[in-house]
């Protein structure tokens, strides 16, 4: 059942997730890099880097999984995109 708003993209998805579930006010929003890094903790790192750590803190860059596969992972699911997947997490 998916939680966010179906059509957004993947950069509001992220800071929804990092605002803990809601979405912030549009002022308040971080690219999707600095909200990929503020929900998994980390800082510095690319959206990917940041999603993979945020998964499976220690996995090597070797063993990232890219944007599609990671954000399936992090949801749950398969065969969606990136924001779809997402979509689906409820924080």
């Amino acid at each position: 059942m998916p939680v966010g708003i179906e059509g957004s993209t993947l950069c509001a998805e992220l800071n929804r997730l990092a605002n803990g579930g809601t979405y912030p006010a549009r002022t308040a929003f971080l690219d999707s890099q600095g909200a990929a890094n503020t929900w998994a903790g980390t800082s510095g790192l690319g959206v990917i880097g940041a999603l993979n750590q945020k998964a499976s803190a220690g996995r090597a860059p070797s063993a990232y999984k890219a944007l599609n596969g990671i954000c399936n992972e992090l949801a749950g699911t398969t065969n969606k995109s990136a924001a779809d997947a997402l979509r689906t997490i409820a924080s």
